[in-house]
């Protein structure tokens, strides 16, 4: 019945458009006719770009990968850049645990002592930006990575469940956190703590040691189970008769870029319609660190001498080098704005999500064709 209505709607505006198309001026009617030759060479114009893109993925001639080069690029995947990105990611929180207990013996805790634990906060949020470009696997599985971070949090719950939990409990143990809703654990939680207070009392010194506690457990969990199942993770004993493991990574890293282009830049920033939510780091003001850490990590598995050897072993390719080129210039414009990218000149702000189109377009168009993979069906990038 409601496609029924819906068909009887559109014929009946197509209808009254057909009618009010009738009794317009003959001047009106020549005009728009003017108007649909102009629809008509526009979307002509557009048709032959598309098509041109499509033509120059055709041409991209996928590298003829072994098995065995598979198996020694999904190791060198699994030993040298996911584990080291969790296990970098526990480091930091580790740290920041250790700063806290020596710094939260006595409260309050202000000044060089609180500005120390937001130096380290900063650098355990960009550490887990990094390990962010692994969307598979325990972290996901286990729904581990919304207790590490709770983003995007359009609502602003955070802000008002992180105050309430610390005024609820300010005796709080690590045992005690882990029950708790994802929303007041992990990364953005110890920002709210750290960056909404310009001291801490011993409530908050109490969480902030619980919350960096509890989510070095967490991250050391996930890196255990790598360690431990890195060959079934990555598909690394399939590769004889599947890409699974080449799928499986490269979808990942595309959707780091698609998810940060849509949910830490275009949505808050109001870019292409009505602006939702808020920039990564917004209570400490530190977006643009967060983004460069994901650029980073997606230019250096990019980059990977690795992976652009598997690439040059087909002479007629040059997508290594222009994906090479794509991350420097999207780096280098990042680079030349403000810590808060708010603060950016909005066309500043639309170049870099302009930028990180492109990577996406030349990992879909160049990259995952040269490889013989295929785009998973998890893009959310819409290109």
């Amino acid at each position: 019945m409601k496609m029924n209505h819906a068909l009887a709607m559109a014929l009946s505006a197509l209808s009254a458009g057909l009618l009010i198309s009738c009794v317009k001026p003959a001047d009106e009617n020549q005009a728009a006719e003017v108007d649909s030759q102009e629809v008509v060479q526009e979307n002509s114009a557009a048709n032959n770009s598309a098509k041109s893109s499509n033509e120059a993925a055709e041409q991209i001639v996928a590298v003829d990968i072994s098995p065995e080069t598979q198996k020694t690029y999904l190791t060198h995947v699994a030993e040298d850049i996911v584990i080291p990105a969790y296990a970098d990611a526990a480091k930091q929180s580790d740290l920041l645990n250790e700063l806290a207990q020596k710094y939260c013996q006595q409260s309050p805790v202000s000044g060089d002592e609180l500005q120390a634990l937001r130096e380290q906060w900063l650098v355990l949020a960009q550490a887990w930006s990094s390990a962010e470009m692994v969307n598979f696997g325990p972290a996901t599985a286990s729904m581990s990575n919304l207790y590490i971070n709770y983003y995007p949090d359009e609502r602003g719950l955070v802000h008002s469940g992180v105050a309430d939990l610390i005024a609820a409990n300010p005796k709080l143990t690590p045992e005690q956190l882990t029950g708790e809703s994802a929303i007041v654990q992990g990364v953005p939680g110890l920002e709210e703590a750290l960056f909404a207070n310009e001291s801490l009392d011993a409530g908050q010194c109490a969480y902030v040691i619980s919350a960096s506690s509890a989510l070095s457990t967490r991250l050391k969990a996930i890196e255990d189970n790598w360690q431990q199942n890195a060959t079934n993770l990555l598909a690394i004993d399939k590769t004889g008769e599947s890409d699974q493991g080449l799928n499986q990574w490269f979808n990942s890293l595309l959707s780091l870029i698609e998810t940060m282009k849509s949910n830490a830049i275009d949505q808050p920033l109001g870019l292409t319609g009505k602006a939702k939510g808020h920039l990564p780091a917004a209570t400490a003001g530190q977006s643009r660190a967060i983004i460069n850490a994901k650029l980073d990590a997606i230019n250096k598995a990019m980059t990977d001498p690795v992976l652009t050897a598997i690439l040059g072993s087909n002479d007629g390719n040059t997508v290594a080098d222009n994906l090479s080129t794509a991350l420097a210039e999207a780096t280098t414009l990042l680079a030349q704005m403000p810590e808060d990218i708010s603060a950016a000149d909005k066309d500043d702000q639309q170049a870099l999500y302009d930028h990180l189109t492109t990577i996406t377009r030349l990992i879909k168009r160049e990259l995952i064709p040269a490889l013989g993979i295929r785009v998973g069906f998890n893009s959310t990038d819409g290109d």
